[in-house]
This record gives C-alpha cells, sequence and structure tokens, in this order.
C-alpha cells in the first residue's frame, strides 16, 4: 500500500491537471477574445468619433447625437444588439461568419466551456463525496458519474479542440496580419482526430469480461469439501456457492460477477480456492477463511462488487483510452480525478467489510484460527513471490520443468524461521484481487487475538494435521496442469527479458536477442531498404549510412511531402550544436507505422540493455 503522503501528492497532481486541462484553453481563447474585442472598441470608437467630428453634413447636435449612440453601442456588442433602432448596426456589424461575429461566439464558447468544466468539477466532487455515505448511494452515484463524466468529458473535447483550430488562426492572423496553413492544418488534424476518437471510445463496447486461470472442482471429486462448504454457508446465513474453483494463485476470493475459466462462461456465485494454499493450512485454518470468503457472499459484497466492478473495468478503461487520442487529455484528467476520489471510498468500504468479515470468521471458527490463517497466507505468497523473483533474476535461461511449487514448498519452513521473514511481516497484508486489505497486525486487533512475532515461523512451520486439498480428488492433476502452464508462460517471459537485457556478449545471448529481435528491413522507394536490428540502423544506398544505437541521443521522425526522413540526434556536438544524421525514407508508405513501432521497440531494448547494465556496474560487489 502506498503511503499516505504518495496517495495524497496525487491525488493533488491529478487536481492541478485536471484544472489545467478544463480550463487552460477555454481560458486563453476568452482572454484573446477580450483582449481583441476591448482593442476594437477601442480603435473604433475613436475611427469614428474623428469622422463625425469631420463631418460638416451634421449640426452640433446630430454629432453628439451619433457620438452618444457608438460610445453606448460598442463593436463588441453589435451581435446582441437586437433592439429595433439597433437593426442597422447589429446587420452591418454582426455579418455571419464575419470576424466580429466570430469574436463574438468564441467569446460565448470559451465562457460556456468554462461553466460546463467547473461545472463538472464540481459533479466529481459532489459525486466523489456521496460514495462515501453509504453502499447503495455509491453505486447510483458512480452510474451517474460515468454517464455524466463520459458524455461531458467527450463534449469538452468537442468544444477545446474547435477552439484549438480557431485559435491557432486567429492568434497570428490577428498580431501579425498573416496567417499558417500548416499551423491551422495540423490543429484541424488533431482536432478532427480527438473528436473522432472520443466519439468513437464513447460508443465503443469496452471489455467487461473477467477470466479465472483455474478449473472447476465437481461435487463428486470433493463431496467433504462440498458438504463443509454448504454447513459455513448455512451458518453465515446465505447461500452456498454454484460453483467451486481451484487454482494455484495466492488467494482465496468469491464473486458474483460473470466470470470465465478455461472459456467457459460461468455465472452465479463462485468461490476460489487456492490448492496450494489449501496444504499449508489445517482445515480448521481454512474453515476460517472459508467462513470469512462467504461472509461476504451474505454481507452482500460481492453482489456489490458485481454491480459494480464491470462499470469501474469499463470506465478505467475508458480513461486510459482517452490519454492516448492526442487531444483527448483534455478529458483524461477529470475522468481520473473521478475515479481517485471514487476509489478512496471504495478501500474505506473495502477495510470495513474485511473487518466485519474476519469477525464472522472468528466467531465460527476461531479467533485463533483466522489469525493463523493469516500468518500463513501471507507467509506463502512472500515467499513464492521471492523465489519466483529470484528465478526471473537469472542471466540465463531456464531449461525444463521450473518447479515453483516444489521449490516453494521445501523452502517455505526455512524461510519462516529467518529474519528476512520476520522483518517482512511486520507490515505484512493478504493479497486479494479486489480489496486493499488492513494489515496483519490491525486485522488481529480486530479479532481480538494477538499472536507474537516470534511465533509466526513456528505457526507457518508447522504441518497441517489434514488439508482440505487432500479432499479433493483432482487436485494433484488440477495443479500439474495450472503449473505446467504458468512455468511455460514464465519461461517465455523470461526470455523475452532477456533478449531485453543481454548486449549481447556471447553466442548463446545473440541467439536470443535474435529470436526475439531480428533484423527487419522496410523496402524504400528505388529498390533501397532500411533495416532495423538490435545493433541500430542501416540503410542500402550508396554511401548509405549506418548508425549504431549506442550513437543515438534522440530520433524524430518526420512526414514531408517529398518523402519521409528519419533525424538522428547524437550524444556529440557538431560545428553548429548537436550533430544530426538524417536518413531519407522515399517510399516507406503503408509501412510507416510498422517501421515506428519497430524503431520504437528495438531502441528501447537497446537503452534498457544499457540501464541494466550500468545498475549492474553501480552494485556494490
Amino acid at each position: 500500500m502506498a503511503p499516505a503522503r504518495t496517495i495524497h501528492g496525487d491525488l493533488f497532481r491529478v487536481f492541478l491537471l485536471t484544472l489545467v486541462s478544463l480550463f487552460a484553453i477555454p481560458a486563453a481563447t476568452l482572454a484573446f477574445t477580450t483582449y481583441a474585442q476591448r482593442t476594437q472598441d477601442a480603435d473604433f470608437l475613436r475611427t469614428i468619433e474623428a469622422r463625425i467630428a469631420a463631418d460638416a453634413r451634421l449640426s452640433a447636435n446630430d454629432k453628439a447625437e451619433a457620438a452618444a449612440f457608438y460610445r453606448s453601442h460598442p463593436l463588441s456588442q453589435a451581435c446582441t444588439a437586437t433592439a429595433p433602432e439597433d437593426k442597422d448596426f447589429h446587420d452591418q456589424v454582426c455579418e455571419p461568419y464575419g470576424m466580429h461575429w466570430q469574436f463574438h461566439w468564441a467569446e460565448r464558447a470559451a465562457v460556456g466551456t468554462l461553466l460546463l468544466g467547473a461545472a463538472l468539477l464540481a459533479a466529481a466532487l459532489v459525486l466523489g463525496a456521496l460514495a462515501f455515505v453509504n453502499r447503495g448511494l455509491r453505486y447510483a452515484s458512480f452510474v451517474a458519474g460515468w454517464r455524466l463524466m463520459t458524455v461531458s468529458s467527450a463534449a469538452e473535447v468537442v468544444l477545446q479542440s474547435a477552439m484549438l483550430v480557431w485559435l491557432s488562426f486567429w492568434l497570428t492572423a490577428y498580431f501579425w496580419h498573416s496567417y499558417y496553413v500548416k499551423l491551422i492544418a495540423l490543429a484541424g488534424i488533431m482536432a478532427a482526430a480527438a473528436v473522432f476518437y472520443a466519439v468513437y471510445t464513447l460508443f465503443k463496447k469496452l471489455p467487461s469480461g473477467w477470466e479465472i486461470e483455474g478449473e472447476l472442482v465437481a461435487e463428486a471429486d470433493a463431496p467433504r469439501l462440498w458438504a463443509r462448504v454448504r454447513q459455513l454457508a448455512a451458518r453465515v446465513k446465505t447461500a452456498p456457492p454454484d460453483q467451486i474453483m481451484a487454482g494455484i494463485d495466492t488467494n482465496f476470493f468469491v464473486t458474483e460477477a460473470p466470470c470465465e475459466v478455461a472459456g467457459r462462461a460461468l455465472q452465479g456465485r463462485t468461490l476460489f480456492v487456492s490448492i496450494p494454499l489449501l496444504r499449508v493450512l489445517d482445515q480448521s485454518e481454512a474453515d476460517a477463511v472459508l467462513a470469512h470468503e462467504l461472509a461476504h457472499l451474505g454481507g452482500g459484497d460481492t453482489r456489490s462488487s458485481a454491480l459494480l466492478g464491470p462499470k469501474l473495468q469499463q470506465f478505467d478503461a475508458y480513461t486510459w483510452q482517452m490519454r492516448s487520442g492526442g487531444l483527448t487529455i483534455v478529458a483524461h484528467y477529470l475522468l481520473r480525478l473521478y475515479r481517485m476520489i471514487f476509489a478512496f471510498a471504495l478501500a474505506r468500504d473495502s477495510r470495513e467489510r474485511e473487518y466485519l468479515a474476519d469477525r464472522v470468521a472468528a466467531g465460527l471458527t476461531a479467533p485463533g484460527a483466522i489469525v493463523q490463517s493469516l500468518i500463513k497466507i501471507s507467509a506463502y505468497a512472500r515467499y513464492r513471490n521471492d523465489v519466483e523473483r529470484s528465478l526471473f533474476a537469472h542471466d540465463r535461461q531456464h531449461a525444463g520443468a521450473l518447479g515453483i511449487a516444489g521449490f516453494v514448498a521445501e523452502g517455505l519452513s526455512p524461510y519462516a524461521l529467518s529474519e528476512a521473514f520476520l522483518e517482512s511481516m511486520k507490515t505484512a497484508d493478504v493479497p486479494h484481487p479486489y480489496d486493499s486489505h488492513p494489515p496483519l497486525a490491525e486485522r488481529m486487533r480486530n479479532v481480538g487475538h494477538h499472536v507474537p512475532e516470534s511465533a509466526y515461523g513456528s505457526i507457518v512451520a508447522a504441518a497441517p494435521r489434514a488439508s482440505w486439498a487432500d479432499e479433493i480428488e483432482t487436485a494433484p492433476d488440477i495443479e500439474q496442469r495450472l503449473w505446467s502452464a504458468y512455468e511455460q508462460r514464465f519461461v517465455q517471459n523470461h526470455e523475452l527479458s532477456l533478449a531485453y537485457r543481454y548486449e549481447p556478449a556471447t553466442e548463446e545471448e545473440r541467439e536470443v536477442v535474435l529470436r526475439h529481435f531480428p533484423p527487419l528491413a522496410f523496402a524504400l522507394k528505388d529498390g533501397e531498404r532500411i533495416e532495423v536490428s538490435h545493433e541500430g540502423l542501416r540503410t542500402s544506398a550508396e554511401g548509405g549510412s549506418a548508425v549504431a544505437w549506442d550513437e543515438v541521443k534522440n530520433l524524430s521522425y518526420q512526414d514531408n511531402t517529398f518523402g519521409d526522413f528519419l533525424t538522428v540526434t547524437h550524444h556529440d556536438k557538431g560545428m553548429l550544436g548537436a550533430r544530426t544524421t538524417k536518413l531519407k525514407l522515399k517510399g516507406i508508405g503503408k509501412q510507416k507505422e510498422d517501421f515506428k513501432a519497430v524503431l520504437g521497440r528495438y531502441w528501447q531494448r537497446h537503452q534498457i540493455m544499457r540501464a541494466q547494465q550500468q545498475a549492474e556496474q553501480a552494485a556494490p560487489a
């Protein structure tokens, strides 16, 4: 769990970025239109008064009346002058799509957008505050917030994009009496892309499914476990789960959300049990964990999560997609701020629900049972994480089966008796897929059963007298299949990490790097090509360039009417500043995006590799 200072700092930073994203462009538009209209009003009045004074056809009284009219009717108010006597003035000055008409409506749009931004910010704060009241209001406020924030943020993108295009023309036209087609076109393209992306994402069907890695446990394969779960559910006064799923993750949980297992869709109540954890828990300790999870079912926690969870997932996906759409960033931070406030409310409720579920479990079994189960689960999860981290940090490929389960089972007891274990357990919490769980020490105080730190090791090292894992006939086969698939993915990811970490310095390392980063060539005009490899860039043109990654400080891709090119900025200096190399990319055509993606990935690989080497050299021997 992040320190409070970090969380509050993140919230403050997101709040400031929300203010900038909501108000910067409309405020700039309002400031520009206000300045320009005031200046035009003053210039116009000065000019018209001079003309009136010089007009010999007018009497002194007529001159006074005309001057008074224009003093009370500045140019900036022509578009709002709707009285019959003002019709000529309105029609002459506020011609549709003319300069004064544009400034009038730009000012109104800016004011409207500022008010919309302020209203959205206030709504985010109010709806976020309602989430702290109770569970019913939390769900209602999020549904309302989800609809309001997504639609309104899309409107913000449309309005601010239009303002940006308008400013790209009028800023230069007003101050320098000229305009730049490329600047306007760039702003227009960015705005059009942002509007399309915002509207497309708003109506795009976002992922809502949840896939669980495990296998269903039929009642015929674990009749005593099913009977015990039903018995505990009856004591909790809730309906039992519709299915029990077993896996190798380091947690237990229940859910009423639709989910998938091995491609099969599941509905109703699902209880997930961890076979490796069941093997270290005595049946009484496992009963306490099962009672805890069933208490979540009885308390309506899983029903609430089933309703809210998919919406949170979709909202998060929409929020982060709005960060990657260029100008859609103006909507991202408002959505993010609202989500952070809502997360605080969820975390507070989660801690209260965990305390309540612990007390229910302690009452149905024993306070000591729930506390000892928490100690064992936390210890197993931490030790397994240490084992996997050590295996992943290994600088050579893993051959054959890793045997992670065996490593953890054999080493858990010695680990439990080490000083490192005691130090890590001082701030221990228990893994869970949904909730931010309270620290172990607080959970012990909650159930009124304290275990001294000196006893943690003996609790973890004690072999269970009887395990529910032994009551699942299919448990060994389930474990074998899941561990095999898990370790296969682990080895693949480890090899990919080696491909990023190797220089390569040996032939063996070179084979690994080339497997994931082979040389890729892109065809250019007149039979030429450019090749990207783990070593750098090379062009095939006569007198072509070869640039090693170590020479590269920065890369810049330029689109050009006469052919794209890549500018490589080097670390060393040239005659007029940083030395650069331009690689011509005429004819790259439809390969452009693929080339950019490959270029970024290969250069990133080299940077990661060098950073790894520097870290190893800086590490104490």
